[in-house]
């Protein structure tokens, strides 16, 4: 047996007035969703806890198994460990956006109209080629990953993660000042080294002819959530089991690879609305049937179109999954299988922001209890058998499904 964990990634929503007072998921056509929900076993789950909106970080962290609240070290190494980024001990990590500012440092666009991979990478090379010939007094890394998205990485001694982001997270703000948040020598050289590369950035990026051409410049990076490598027992020591990942994400590649996963790349996996789903089922479908235990698959679209505010978007984008899984599911068996399906978070397309609602999940396979529940929702999942449940739990069931735990006590 296998387990199979699908999570689209802030696919739960509240009620929404354009459609009715209805979530997304009670208006999409999802057939295959709710057929996992009627044969299996549902329920509702606060990824960290009751009422607490939980980053992607965390929320994925948490889904693993691990407890956030003693394990997380910062969002920045994740990302720089999903962009296939070695990290030392001292090192310290940024998750970084190429975003468009004015000539005051005033944010426009904290994405730089969402640029396009190939144009960012243009960009990220330049600013490369900069680096060599520049002296920060710390080795400096810069790898862009997907879209606007990018890490950076600070490697020597007498660095720290204390620093604030410089990121203003808004629009109509400008590129905020780094400072120490510790009074230690290390964390004022570090917010020191990161205020000399804001400048170093824009001056690169403005220069730049491709910048001239964009409607919306790529000439700044912001630079939030720094952390350090964290220490993660990984799964197969924890289970004895051999777990792979699925996603365009490098921040979910990073979670997992802490994990202990092994990352599977898929063409044509891009983490927005025209990645091939198609492709990224078949994917674990040939994971599972190729000695790996318990299959990660991440879907990231459905948290943009919230984030965007794009209600039909959101809507369409859950019925093509469904589509998609529905495809998985005529090439497994539920009777062999364990087919696992939730968010990370719920994201709302009225404020665009992670929530801290609780989400669906339905577990269905060999020996998961059939709970009455015949639709996959955030109320209609909340009538089910596993009832609600904290994203810590979530391992420990699928691995007590696949006969991994061990007895507590005599």
């Amino acid at each position: 047996m296998g387990v199979l964990l699908v999570v689209c990634d802030g696919m739960a929503d509240r009620p929404v007035v354009e459609l009715g007072r209805r979530t997304p998921l009670q208006v999409a056509e999802t057939p295959n969703m709710d057929k996992l929900a009627e044969v299996g076993s549902c329920g509702i789950m606060d990824p960290v806890a009751p009422g607490i909106p939980p980053g992607s970080d965390v929320a994925n962290m948490a889904l693993l198994g691990y407890d956030p609240y003693e394990h997380y070290a910062g969002r920045g190494a994740l990302e720089a460990l999903g962009a296939g980024l070695e990290l030392g001990p001292g090192d310290v990590a940024f998750r970084c956006n190429f975003a468009t500012v004015d000539a005051s440092g005033v944010v426009l666009d904290r994405r730089a109209g969402r640029i396009s991979t190939e144009k960012a990478s243009v960009l990220a090379e330049a600013i490369r080629e900069a680096l060599e010939k520049a002296d920060f007094g710390v080795e400096v890394e810069f790898v862009n990953t997907v879209q606007h998205r990018a890490v950076l990485v600070l490697r020597g001694e007498g660095l720290s993660k204390a620093i604030s982001d410089t990121d203003p997270k808004v629009v109509g703000k400008p590129i905020k000042e780094c400072v120490p948040l510790e009074d230690t020598a290390e964390a004022r050289r570090t917010a020191e080294v990161v205020n000399r590369l804001t400048a170093f950035f824009r001056e690169v990026l403005s220069s730049h002819p491709l910048n001239k051409e964009l409607p919306k410049p790529a000439n700044a990076i912001l630079m939030r959530g720094a952390g350090s490598l964290p220490e993660l027992k990984p799964l197969g020591e924890l289970y004895g089991i051999r777990g792979a990942c699925i996603s365009a994400v490098a921040l979910i590649k990073g979670v997992c690879r802490a994990a202990g996963l092994e990352v599977l790349d898929v063409p044509g996996a891009t983490g927005s609305y025209d990645t091939d789903l198609g492709a990224k089922f078949s994917k674990a479908i040939w994971a599972l049937g190729n000695g790996y235990d318990f299959v990660f698959l991440h879907i990231k679209a459905t948290d943009v179109a919230s984030h965007d505010h794009a209600v039909d978007k959101k809507v369409w984008f859950i019925g093509e999954v469904d589509k998609a899984l529905g495809g998985a599911l005529e090439a497994l068996s539920l009777d062999e299988d364990y087919v696992v399906l939730t968010a990370d978070h719920t994201t709302s397309l009225r404020t665009g922001q992670h929530e801290g609602d609780p989400v669906p999940l339905a577990i269905a396979g060999p020996e998961a209890r059939p709970d009455g529940v015949e639709r996959f929702d955030e109320i209609s999942c909340s009538l089910g058998c596993l009832c609600r449940l904290r994203g810590v739990d979530l391992m420990p069931i699928l691995m007590n499904l696949l006969g991994k735990v061990r007895r507590f006590g005599a």
